[in-house]
């Protein structure tokens, strides 16, 4: 359907040229031509997660990736909101019949449904956020049951991030700026994309103490025990509220919602009890969210934005390909915004973890 557009496209104008050229009619060839290339603009949809697109999470990141595309690149591009899982297949099976070039399914949940669309339509390209194929490593019986594909799919994309490498970083960065000796994280759903945040979270709070000789303590969430708080949804601000409110009850005064817009529900409550700080996650919580300004200490960045521009332009290019890629501090994928009231001192020290990570002596999972 999609693989041969570009050249079709080429051929097409090229016969146009040839034939106004022996007319003699330079104005009707170059009118031509512009509506040839406007009836092959790519055309791009977006499949959200349950946060919504408004999510000031992952989804609205993607989606500004794509908006972006939309500026610079001159495509067509659209999104569906899922608002329950049953939503995922019904959502990427409608922009397959619209004819769309390149599907953007928006998390780990989409995995199989992204997988058994993508394997449907070859000719059809996909990127999936925070998942990659293959997936099945156990029975291949539950192949498009619980998990996608035995093997790589030659027209899906797959857009990891290693979080925990960011993640380490701002534990490290809640470390040495609690008060009370005790920092919290909870997540939304426990899937590994979200527990990839705490485990680099808690890594990064324990290379702290290591250093500094400091006991500093992680609530809801132990790496050994494989074990953490989860509210089990994305879109709760209630939950995001009482679960801040009860990690402060126990100590905290540092948490890190690893939730989407539950998230805001935390940063409300330290906002109105003056009780705590809110570490963001995927965007610069001081841009996307500003009226919490005051109590975010900093954002673990994971720029699916750049990842999803990037799938755009390879499809635009012509040169798309299946694979995986992987979002890392060195290559700019993950980072860490600034740390509120951060000193010299620990600014350096975080440049130090950075150049660590890159350099691989210092192991963040």
């Amino acid at each position: 359907m999609k693989k041969l557009y570009f050249i079709m496209a080429a051929l097409i104008v090229a016969s146009m040229v040839l034939a106004a050229c022996g007319a003699g009619a330079p104005a009707a060839t170059e009118a031509a031509v512009e509506e040839t290339a406007a009836a092959v603009t790519v055309k791009v949809g977006q499949v959200t997660d349950l946060g919504g697109i408004d999510d000031k999470s992952f989804n609205a990141n993607g989606w500004a990736g794509a908006q972006k595309a939309v500026a610079e690149l001159g495509v067509e591009a659209k999104y569906l909101e899922s608002t329950q899982q049953a939503d995922y297949a019904k959502n990427i099976q409608q922009f397959i019949d619209e004819d769309t070039n390149l599907i953007v399914t928006v998390g780990f949940l989409l995995g199989v449904d992204t997988a058994t669309a993508a394997k449907a339509n070859p000719d059809t390209h996909f990127a999936i956020v925070d998942y990659s194929y293959p997936d099945c490593f156990g029975d291949p019986s539950e192949e498009g049951k619980t998990c996608g594909s035995t093997t790589e799919l030659p027209n899906v994309l797959g857009l990891t991030f290693q979080i925990d490498e960011a993640g380490f970083l701002a534990g490290y960065a809640a470390a040495a700026s609690t008060k009370t000796g005790k920092v919290a994280t909870f997540g939304g759903i426990n899937i590994p994309p979200v527990v990839a945040f705490m485990v680099g979270y808690e890594k990064g709070v324990q290379y702290y103490n290591e250093k500094n000789g400091t006991a500093v303590e992680v609530l809801g969430w132990n790496t050994e025990a494989n074990d953490g708080s989860f509210t089990g949804n994305f879109d709760s601000l209630d939950d995001g509220r009482s679960f801040a409110e009860s990690f402060v009850q126990e100590g905290a005064d540092i948490i890190m919602p690893v939730a989407g817009p539950v998230g805001l529900g935390s940063a409300a409550y330290c906002q109105e009890s003056g009780s705590c700080m809110i570490v963001g996650v995927d965007v610069d919580w001081t841009v996307s969210s500003p009226e919490y300004k005051d109590v975010i200490l900093t954002s673990i960045l994971k720029n699916i934005n750049v990842a999803v521009y990037d799938a755009i332009k390879a499809e635009v290019d012509g040169t798309f390909k299946g694979g995986v890629y992987v979002g890392t501090v060195a290559n700019g994928g993950v980072g860490l915004s600034p740390v509120a009231g951060a000193t010299d001192e620990l600014n350096a020290e975080l440049d130090a973890i950075k150049q660590g990570i890159i350099d691989g002596s210092i192991v963040t999972r």
